[in-house]
Parts: structure tokens; C-alpha cells; sequence
């Protein structure tokens, strides 16, 4: 498509609770064509008279039953968001220079700047945290012609059916930031017998009512308003003003986010009798080098059956020191439940062309690695016989 006659556009001023909300005039629209598949799309924008270039990404969904549910964790992406100068939810005016708060709020309508945190990594200026640590999960699915279909939080939060008609639900990489409704669409699901898998560190952690946009459109508008659980004592060096109240989300993962929150670590097997590690060949005490980062799931729920399959020590880059667990747990109705308890995960199934691997906190992931992929497949295999 184009090219199309740029102008400049309004940059937004700042509203309340630094709000920075676009209104701008399209410079195209695309009615997405009845013929295309669910998936994520990346609009790849290229100036003409220099070398900037952008991209937008959008999700194409359906409402087809399907095996996989690969959902886009795009709230941790727009709060991460500092476009276009410093208004993130952890962008604040506070005296007392705590990050984690209400009374920020960032909006959907704005392009996604270039990721701020544990990588300066091009790629994601536009596309989110997709490229970053989500697609090569993506990538490896459909490489090897797995039955995906893909939405966003925002799908969850709207309806229960949107997990419903598949047989499993994948939460892949930074999946921080959830409604209540999200938590408790995917308690019903487990409840009807869908299979999880967090694959996918400090999820559910904040407590993010949408809003809708200043034009009155749906679900525009992110503020962070409580923590999952609740705020622990070790944590309130960080968070205050917190109001609103929700269920630990070790009730929903099998284990929570811990204090120190940040760090990175070797995926250690400690039950290699698991179905989990079958031809595997892997061992009490091996290790995945690097696979456990930057944040990640400990201290397990008391659910019936749980079982920890993967456990160790993180360091932060100060050499802090933290722990984790990888969980899993029987739902109802013969499904299951796995936390592999870390962000990297996708990092070891596939590296597709132009990835960037993460370093962070003195570790890395180290990328594909054939035990990691295998013991996807047991999951994905198990979680079909259901």
C-alpha cells in the first residue's frame, strides 16, 4: 500500500493521570480481507526521503474452535509504552519515587515506542514486545503446523468463550498486566476443562482495569489499580495506592511473582520421572543455562496434586539473590496447568530470522534448545488427549 503524502501530526498534550492520547487523522485504512488467517501482522512503515522506519502490528482473530489459543500479552506492551517521552504506567510525578502505583494511565491510541527495559533491541519499535519474546513461540508453533489461533487480553477480558472453544490457552512471555475479568475468565476455563500453559514470567501480577478512550471506545485506556494477591511486605518499596482487590495469582498459575522480582538463572529438572520430561534424557540436577529470566514464579500454591517439576536460584544484576518454581497442576476435568515459571521460554524453541537473544541481570537464554522443545511437545501432546 502507499505511498502515502506524510504531514505532520498533533502531538497530544499531557491529560490527567499523564494521559497521552492520539487523535489523529488515518493515513490509510484496511478492511482485513474475509481470506486471512488468525495471526499477528506486522505493517513494516518506510520513509521515503531518509532511512526511519516503523512498524505497526495488529491482530487478525477468528472464532473457529482450534487446538492452541496463543494469546498476545499487548497490556504489558502499552505499559511498558513510553511514547513519546516518558509516560509509561512506571512514569510518575511521586515525591517518593515509587513505580509501581495507581494514578497513571496510558492509552492504546499512540504508536509503541522502542522497548525501555532489559533490551535496546530496534525491533520493537511498533511491534510491542512481539518480536522480542513471544515470536519465536509463535514461530516454532507454525513451523511445525500446530492448530493456533491468536487474540489479545482484551479477548479474555470480553469472554470466556474466547478460551472456551480451544483445548489449550498459552500465556507466552511478559504477561503482566490483567483485568479481573481476564483472572476469572481463565479460572471458568480451567474449570471446563482447558488446558494452560504459562509459558510466560511475572504474570498476572497488576490488577489493570480497562477504560474506554476520551471518544468513548471500549478498552482504550490502562491504569494499574491493584496487585494480584494483594501488596507483600517486601514489595512495598515499589508499590502504594493500590486500591483494588483480586485473588493471588498462584490460585490461577500455580505459583506467584517473588521478591526479588527481577534476576535471571539455569531451568533446573528436579522430578525427571515427570511425563513432562519424557525423552528428554534429562536428569535430577540438570540444567537449561540461562533459561530462567528476567522475572519469573515462585513460592506454589496449596492446590491439590501440585507438583514442582523445576527449581533454583536467579540473581539479580547486583548479585541479589531470589528463587523460582515451575509448577504443574490437574484441573477438573484431566487438563493441566504448567508454569515454566520464566519469561525465556520461547527463547529456547526457536530463533527465527533477525532475532536478538535478551541479556540480562548477567545471564542470557542460550536459544534453541532440544530438551525445551521436547517438552512442549509432551504438553501440546498430552493436552490433545483431553
Amino acid at each position: 500500500m502507499g505511498p502515502f503524502e506524510g504531514k505532520p501530526q498533533t502531538l497530544p498534550a499531557v491529560g490527567e493521570k499523564r494521559l497521552r492520547e492520539c487523535t489523529w487523522e488515518p493515513a490509510v485504512l484496511l478492511e482485513i480481507p474475509g481470506d486471512w488467517i488468525s495471526g499477528v501482522y506486522l505493517a513494516k512503515l518506510s520513509a521515503t526521503k531518509h532511512r526511519y522506519q516503523s512498524y505497526c502490528t495488529f491482530i487478525v482473530r477468528d472464532n473457529r474452535r482450534a487446538d492452541i489459543l496463543f494469546q498476545c500479552s499487548t497490556n504489558t506492551w502499552q505499559a511498558y509504552n513510553k511514547w513519546p517521552e516518558n509516560h509509561s504506567l512506571y512514569d510518575n510525578d511521586r515525591a517518593d519515587k515509587r513505580p509501581l502505583v495507581s494514578g497513571v494511565r496510558v492509552s492504546f491510541d499512540r504508536p509503541y515506542a522502542k522497548y525501555p527495559q532489559v533490551t535496546d533491541n530496534p525491533l520493537s519499535l511498533g511491534s510491542g514486545e512481539f518480536l522480542l519474546f513471544e515470536f519465536p513461540f509463535a514461530y516454532w508453533l507454525e513451523q511445525h503446523g500446530y492448530d493456533v489461533t491468536y487474540c489479545v487480553n482484551e479477548d479474555v477480558h470480553n469472554s470466556v468463550d474466547t478460551i472456551a472453544r480451544c483445548k489449550a490457552f498459552l500465556s507466552v512471555g511478559h504477561d503482566e498486566y490483567w483485568t479481573r475479568k481476564q483472572y476469572d475468565h481463565c479460572m471458568e476455563a480451567i474449570n471446563r476443562g482447558v488446558n494452560f500453559g504459562f509459558f510466560s514470567g511475572n504474570t498476572c501480577c497488576f490488577v489493570t482495569p480497562f477504560s474506554p478512550s476520551t471518544s468513548g471506545v471500549p478498552n482504550r485506556i490502562l491504569e494499574r489499580m491493584g496487585r494480584f494477591g494483594g501488596i507483600r511486605p517486601a514489595e512495598e518499596k515499589w508499590m502504594a495506592d493500590l486500591p483494588e482487590k483480586a485473588p493471588n495469582e498462584s490460585t490461577l498459575i500455580g505459583a506467584q511473582t517473588v521478591t526479588p522480582f527481577n534476576g535471571s538463572g539455569d531451568w533446573i529438572c528436579t522430578k525427571p520421572n515427570h511425563w513432562i520430561f519424557a525423552d528428554t534424557g534429562m536428569k535430577k540436577g540438570e540444567r537449561i543455562p540461562g533459561l530462567v529470566g528476567w522475572e519469573f514464579h515462585g513460592d506454589p500454591a496449596e492446590i491439590p496434586g501440585l507438583e514442582v517439576v523445576a527449581a533454583g536460584k536467579t540473581l539479580t544484576g547486583g548479585e541479589v539473590e531470589s528463587h523460582y518454581e515451575a509448577t504443574i497442576y490437574p484441573g477438573p476435568k484431566g487438563n493441566t496447568v504448567f508454569n515454566a515459571s520464566t519469561i525465556f521460554w520461547a527463547q529456547g524453541l526457536s530463533s527465527p530470522p533477525g532475532h536478538w537473544l535478551p541479556y540480562v541481570h548477567n545471564g542470557r537464554p542460550h536459544g534453541p534448545d532440544k530438551r525445551v522443545q521436547q517438552m512442549t511437545r509432551n504438553l501440546l501432546a498430552k493436552w490433545w488427549q483431553v
